[in-house]
C-alpha cells in the first residue's frame, strides 16, 4: 500500500474549545491510485489533507498514524516532517494560482526552493524542462514572473513545482475550481499523466466536483462532518453507492441531457452540524431518512464488499 491512514483524529483548537475535524478516519490507498476526496464544505476534506502535509497549530493531532510505503510520517511534529515535504508527499494547494512569490521571477524561485533542500538546479534543470513540455508550456516562463502568466498556466506551473522530486504522494486541493471547463480538463488530464508517468505513485484529488473525479479517479472517498461515510470504486460510488448520504449527494447533482421538467434536483434538507459539539453517534441521522435509534452510536467504517467500505448501521437493510 502507498498510504495507510490508520485512526487519524485531528481537532482545531479554539477559545470556545475543539473544533472536532477529522476523527478516527481509517482508509488505505494503492500504489497507482488516483482517489478523490468529496462531500459538502466543511465536512473534513482539507483538514484531513493538510494533516498528511502540515498539520500545525491551532490543528491539534490528537491520535492516529499515517505510513506512507511503509515509513510512518512524523505528522504531529511540524520540524520532522520537513524531510518529507516535497521528496515524499507534496501538494497543489487550493489557492496554487497565488502560491507563488510575485517578486520573483519564476526561475529564481525554483532555483532558491532546490538550494534550500540541498539540490543545484543546473543538475535538475533539463528534467524541469521536460516537464515543462509535458504540461505544454514554454521554457521562457522561467523568465518571467508569475503576474505574467494565465490564470491555467499558473497552476500547470505550480503542479510542475509540486511534482519536481517525484514525491510518491500528491495532494491536488481544489485545483481547478477557479478555472474555465476546457482548462479544467487539461489540468485534470495532467494529473493522470503524472501518475502514468511515473512522476508520481499516487494522488488525492480534494474537491467539489464529482464530474471531474469521474473522469480521473479510480476511487472515491466521501467525508461527512469529520467522519468517513463511504469508499469505493469510482464506478460504484456514482452509480450504486450504499451510505444514506452518498446517494443523496449523487441524486442532488445533475446529470448531462437531462431536462429540469425531466428529473427535479433532490438538495439534502437540513444542514451538517457544528463540530465544536456535534451530536452522538452519526452525525449524519439528524438528515438521514432511515436513521433510527441505533444511529445514537458511532458506525464502524466496515467492509462490505472488496474494496467498499461504509459507515452505516442500516447499510445492510433493503431499504438503505
Amino acid at each position: 500500500m502507498s498510504l495507510q491512514v490508520d485512526g487519524l483524529t485531528v481537532y482545531y483548537q479554539t477559545l470556545q474549545g475543539d473544533v472536532r475535524a477529522l476523527e478516527n478516519a481509517t482508509f488505505s490507498m494503492a500504489d497507482g491510485e488516483i482517489m478523490g476526496l468529496a462531500g459538502e464544505s466543511g465536512c473534513g476534506k482539507s483538514t484531513l489533507s493538510n494533516s498528511l502535509i502540515l498539520l500545525a497549530p491551532p490543528m491539534k493531532h490528537v491520535c492516529g498514524r499515517v505510513l506512507l510505503d511503509g515509513n510512518e510520517l512524523p505528522i504531529g511534529r511540524v520540524e520532522a516532517m520537513n524531510r518529507y515535504r516535497f521528496k515524499e508527499i507534496s501538494v497543489v494547494p487550493q489557492y496554487a494560482m497565488n502560491a507563488m512569490n510575485p517578486t520573483r521571477k519564476i526561475g529564481k524561485m525554483i532555483e532558491e526552493l532546490l538550494r534550500a533542500r540541498g539540490i543545484e538546479i543546473r543538475k535538475i534543470l533539463p528534467e524541469l524542462k521536460r516537464r515543462l513540455d509535458l504540461v505544454e508550456l514554454k521554457h521562457n516562463v522561467l523568465k518571467m514572473y508569475p503576474i505574467e502568466l494565465s490564470g491555467g498556466m499558473k497552476q500547470r506551473m505550480v503542479m510542475v513545482l509540486s511534482t519536481l522530486l517525484d514525491p510518491s504522494l500528491l495532494l491536488a486541493d481544489e485545483i481547478t475550481s477557479a478555472l474555465d471547463v476546457s482548462t479544467q480538463k487539461a489540468v485534470a488530464g495532467m494529473l493522470v499523466g503524472f501518475r502514468d508517468q511515473g512522476i508520481v505513485k499516487s494522488v488525492i484529488v480534494i474537491t467539489h466536483d464529482m464530474s471531474i473525479l469521474y473522469q480521473i479517479a479510480d476511487s472515491i472517498l466521501i467525508m461527512y462532518a469529520g467522519q468517513l461515510a463511504e469508499k469505493a470504486d469510482t464506478e460504484t460510488i456514482i452509480h450504486t453507492p450504499r451510505h444514506p448520504y452518498t446517494k443523496m449527494l449523487i441524486t442532488s447533482l445533475p446529470k448531462v441531457g437531462v431536462k429540469h421538467d425531466e428529473r427535479r434536483l433532490a438538495g439534502i434538507p437540513g444542514k451538517p452540524p457544528l463540530l465544536l459539539d456535534p451530536p452522538e453517534g452519526c452525525r449524519f441521522r439528524e438528515r438521514c431518512p432511515h436513521a433510527h435509534e441505533r444511529c445514537l452510536q458511532v458506525p464502524p467504517f466496515v467492509e462490505i464488499a472488496p474494496g467498499h467500505h461504509v459507515a452505516c448501521w442500516k447499510v445492510g437493510d433493503k431499504d438503505a
